[in-house]
């Protein structure tokens, strides 16, 4: 079975790839660093040594395992369903070698029944490596993850990247990005940091990347306020959920 997500803008997540590098701000309190630390310690050999101590917690160690074992888990999942890849790391970090990128790429283009998301902070490399490839899939949505005006530039570079769909990850939302310009992007998630030393959210950020969707005819969908109890602040905004996609193919921009 698919690994069922709790993730409010997909609906499973699958992770060929353990571990990661912080980059940038929106790092310092990753879900995915917290819980790879309680798999290593649990023994699970797909996270063995991505992490290690520091302080008070735990901090990815810049090591990444491949887990050939689920290569090829979306051929055995047949409902179509919308798919997070690599929810517990980044795709295209640079220790991830090309040829796995591209075994990936290709089980995404066999298992067509699905839709792909794929968020990295590092759009860059998968501009670099993607265009090598068959692209654009059309059921492949690439993304970026923007968490204040001094990444801004990523969207720039998700511009440049072959796609059907581009979307970027305003989450967490650590600072205000306004104005911004999401020429040739078709869906902004937002949402505020959530858990241990969640750092707060201004609800002016998100209404302002609310008000460029709506001016820009972007997709708006707004996951979380956040915070360390993130159910309790929940996902209201103006006294409604907002749970926008993107057309299911949109022709290159």
């Amino acid at each position: 079975m698919a690994g069922a997500s709790h993730i409010e803008w997909t609906e499973a997540t699958w992770n060929p790839i353990a571990g990661c590098t912080v980059l940038s701000p929106g790092c310092t309190n990753c879900y995915a660093q917290r819980l790879a630390a309680r798999l290593q310690a649990m023994g699970s050999p797909k996270y063995q040594r991505t992490t290690r101590k520091s302080g008070r917690r735990h901090v990815w160690t810049g090591r990444v395992n491949i887990d050939q074992t689920a290569l090829d888990a979306p051929l055995r999942w047949r409902r179509p369903m919308r798919i997070f890849v690599n929810s517990m790391s980044d795709l295209f970090q640079g220790p991830v070698p090309i040829q796995v990128i591209a075994s990936i790429w290709s089980i995404m283009k066999e298992a067509h029944w699905h839709t792909y998301q794929i968020l990295t902070k590092r759009p860059e490399r998968m501009r670099d490596v993607v265009s090598e490839f068959d692209c654009p899939l059309p059921n492949v949505w690439l993304g970026t993850s923007v968490e204040n005006a001094s990444y801004l530039d990523r969207i720039n570079l998700l511009r440049s990247v072959p796609a059907h769909i581009r979307f970027v990850s305003f989450e967490p939302l650590l600072g205000p990005v306004a104005p911004v310009n999401l020429d040739g992007i078709h869906w902004a998630i937002v949402g505020g940091e959530s858990g241990p030393g969640a750092r707060s959210i201004d609800p002016q950020w998100v209404e302002s990347i609310q008000a460029a969707c709506r001016d820009q005819s972007v997709a708006f969908f707004f996951k979380q306020w956040g915070g360390t109890r993130k159910g309790k602040a929940g996902r209201l905004l103006h006294g409604r959920t907002w749970d926008e996609y993107p057309a299911a193919v949109i022709s290159t921009a």
